[in-house]
């Protein structure tokens, strides 16, 4: 990657729509985002709660849809969800149990998020969404009056006051810190990025497309993973040291943002596929094996059959 000038603001990127950030801007985002990348793998929780399942994220993307928000704002919702839920599920179990308590504690890590958040669940998810509605200038901003209206269309009344207090709890839940990179950012970045080395490659095209092919990923993530860690280890079966280590991978948004431009890119044109493979290669590091057994596993989930190797 290039060497680095200066850390630049998410905002400077957010505030403009794709294809509209200058080259010099976008080179320092992106060596920002990998940066961040790179910190997020390292530091991993030992209480990684993988919330980005299927359920939740598609009422996310419903939520997203029906207030009219950018899907930019709904993957920053999903990531502003999970660093809530495992900073959260970390301080409960620093928390001391009490004394005699012991035998009424839940019996495993899951259990215990719900237990203490279910009946706030809901609320947080939407809190998410509505402080992700803030932080981009070309996004409607999901105000109270509004946020008491759709939930109340979908049979959750509350209060302005419960809207404010969820808030607030979500935002010490993060330390007040939103600046979270989502994967359609690292996607689209990615993208421009590509479409500057390799002016041939039509990134425009690709643009939907991509967004539609992360859209599927984070749908059928559970089930895409758990295909890519048995091709990975040749195993059916894999161990729980297998999983543990694997865990990485899953939080990877820089693998995330090749594999889903490299599914996008055979989906278009499989001639310009080994191109892309190569630049975006290039550009990040990762080999091109790592990025083709991505997109092989996705494209065989998509076409619920095994496609041709890229």
């Amino acid at each position: 990657m290039a060497e680095r000038l200066c850390p630049p603001s998410q905002n400077d990127a957010a505030g403009l729509k794709f294809g509209q950030v200058p080259f010099e801007l976008l080179r320092d985002f992106l060596i920002h985002l990998n940066d961040k990348n790179s910190q997020n793998l390292r530091s991993l929780s030992e209480c990684v709660c993988d919330l980005k399942h299927g359920r939740v994220v598609e009422d996310i993307f419903m939520i997203t849809r029906v207030l009219g928000l950018d899907p930019l704002a709904g993957y920053h919702a999903i990531a502003l969800l999970q660093r809530f839920m495992v900073k959260h599920l970390t301080d409960l179990l620093s928390t001391p149990t009490p004394q005699g308590g012991a035998a009424q504690q839940p019996t495993t890590s899951a259990d215990l998020i719900f237990d203490k958040l279910k009946d706030r669940f809901p609320l947080a998810v939407f809190s998410c969404v509505q402080l992700a509605s803030k932080l981009f200038l070309y996004s409607h901003i999901v105000d109270n009056q509004r946020a008491v209206s759709f939930l109340d269309s979908v049979g959750h009344s509350v209060s302005k006051q419960a809207l404010l207090e969820s808030e607030l709890m979500v935002l010490k839940g993060l330390e007040f810190r939103l600046d979270v990179p989502n994967p359609l950012m690292y996607v689209e970045t990615l993208l421009e990025v590509l479409g500057h080395n390799e002016p041939s490659v039509p990134v425009e095209h690709l643009h939907q497309l991509c967004r539609d092919v992360l859209q599927f990923i984070s749908l059928q993530r559970t089930a895409i993973y758990d295909s890519l860690l048995m091709m990975t280890t040749q195993c059916g079966s894999p161990s729980r040291k297998q999983r543990e280590k694997f865990v990485a991978v899953t939080e990877d948004c820089m693998l995330l943002g090749v594999g889903v431009i490299a599914v996008a890119a055979f989906i278009f044109c499989v001639s310009t596929c080994r191109q892309v493979i190569q630049e975006l290669s290039n550009v990040t590091g990762i080999s091109r094996k790592s990025i083709c057994d991505f997109a092989f596993v996705t494209l065989m989930h998509i076409c619920d059959t095994a496609p041709p190797a890229v």
